[in-house]
């Protein structure tokens, strides 16, 4: 799946290091896939907070110059790809605020299903918003709270949201994670070299910075970080863990562990099974790149058809928007993707995806494979059919942009212009997670059952 979903944001806050807003940098260059429209970094030197944020990529929102003036040894970050609010510089992240307490700054991934109820309410009683982020909430909620001390207010104000969310908190001299009781999306804890500690999106952002994963953020749990202390842990909520498996299935990087799992190794056991599941009689298996690879391994392996790279990613493409005919189309798809001729003309080939969203792309990789010369094109798909929008943090189009909630799968099949057309079913993308009846899983987005 090469368009039309989207992680919204990844984030990670940095605790105890004389170069905290360097690592934070790094941390978010690795998580970079997780949103590539707005980047920021607050950090903290123990008597006021700096903030530097812009749209677009990490490595262009900041140089050695601008990270130098992000003085102090805790900071935290963002990358964002909007999931609630405007795509303008005033809706990127971190959110800071001055209030009686001092200063703040706050990074979420995720997205709070009673936004704007809670919004109302705040405007009700005199707020004034400065962006339509649902993140700003939390910085009036904590601001008008009447608790005493910044823990208490941060717990008085999640009391009031629901929804996904990872949340890290920034003050002057501490520094605050928390994950709502679903764990929709995720958040893991590491421990510098120096002896400082990480919050993170994913653990990829750990190899990069040399930090060693302890475990991760528990559903429900607020973590308080304080100078020449371990973390304190806080059970704001029973936890009734209900994580995204679609960061299994397409967003975390193939090198994080998500939930305690090597995503590498979720998505080989997912095509495993679709090649149990879904077998066809071909002559080789190749991906989709990037997402298919991993699974299209596991096909391989499992249906013992010889795996090859028959496409080619150019990951240098950027966007284009001369895309105003048919033409133009197909050649945006060409760009990013070159089919291996040599390996797949008069072959039977069968291809893995991880999703098909609306259709269009599929369709044009079809054409792609049959135009290089393959005599068969069998379609793979490593998920079920995605029938539902995401209300948790996904830019998941609305429903009736969503092939598979108004299309039958040999409609689908037809549409995209494949010889075959299947798809991992919800039991077996299951067990390629290793779910053992225990339903910690949200599956929303291919069953339309949601948890909030």
């Amino acid at each position: 799946m090469l368009e039309n979903m989207n992680e919204k944001c990844a984030v990670v806050g940095i605790f105890g290091h004389p170069e905290a807003s360097k690592l934070a940098y790094f941390s978010l260059h690795a998580l970079q896939h997780r949103g590539q429209e707005a980047a920021g970094i607050s950090s903290a030197d123990g008597k006021k907070l700096h903030t530097i944020k812009d749209r677009g990529l990490v490595t262009s929102v900041f140089d050695e110059k601008k990270l130098d003036t992000l003085k102090g040894e805790n900071a935290i970050g963002h990358t964002r790809y909007s999931t609630a609010g405007d795509d303008s510089i005033l809706d990127a992240q971190p959110v800071f605020a001055r209030y009686d307490l001092g200063e703040m700054a706050i990074v979420h991934n995720g997205n709070l299903t009673n936004a704007q109820e809670v919004r109302d309410v705040l405007i009700q009683k005199g707020a004034i918003f400065q962006t339509f982020m649902d993140t700003e909430n939390l910085i009036h909620l904590i601001a008008k709270s009447e608790q005493e001390h910044l823990v208490e207010r941060i717990i008085d104000a999640v009391k009031r949201i629901e929804g996904a969310f990872s949340l890290v908190f920034l003050s002057r001299t501490k520094m605050f994670a928390m994950r709502d009781r679903f764990g929709f999306r995720p958040l893991s804890l590491g421990r510098l070299p120096n002896g400082g500690y990480v919050v993170a999106s994913e653990t990829c952002a750990f190899d990069l910075i040399g930090a060693k994963y302890i475990r991760d953020v528990e559903p429900g749990e607020l973590l308080i970080f304080e100078e020449d202390k371990a973390p304190q842990s806080i059970k704001v909520f029973e936890a009734t863990p209900k994580h995204c498996i679609f960061e299994y299935v397409y967003f975390a990087r193939p090198d994080s562990s998500i939930y305690g799992q090597s995503v590498y190794q979720m998505r080989k056991n997912m095509g495993v099974e679709l090649s149990k599941i879904k077998p066809v009689d071909a002559d080789i298996v190749i991906p989709v790149p990037d997402g298919g690879v991993p699974s299209a391994i596991g096909y391989s392996q499992g249906s013992g058809i010889p795996y090859e790279m028959g496409i080619m990613r150019n990951h240098y493409v950027g966007r284009t928007f001369i895309e105003p005919t048919q033409e133009m189309r197909d050649l945006k798809v060409k760009m990013k993707l070159s089919p291996m001729v040599n390996i797949i003309k008069g072959k039977s080939v069968i291809v893995v995806d991880d999703s098909i969203v609306r259709g269009t792309t599929s369709r044009r990789i079809v054409r792609m494979l049959k135009d290089a010369g393959a005599r068969e094109v069998h379609m793979r798909i490593s998920s079920p059919p995605t029938t539902d929008p995401c209300f948790y943090g996904v830019d998941t189009p609305d429903k009736d942009k969503l092939i598979a909630a108004n299309m039958s799968i040999d409609e689908i099949c037809a549409f995209i212009e494949a010889d075959s057309l299947a798809y991992l079913n919800e039991e077996a993308l299951l067990r390629s997670v290793n779910e053992n009846g225990e339903d910690k899983y949200c599956t929303a987005c291919f069953t339309g059952k949601y948890i909030v």
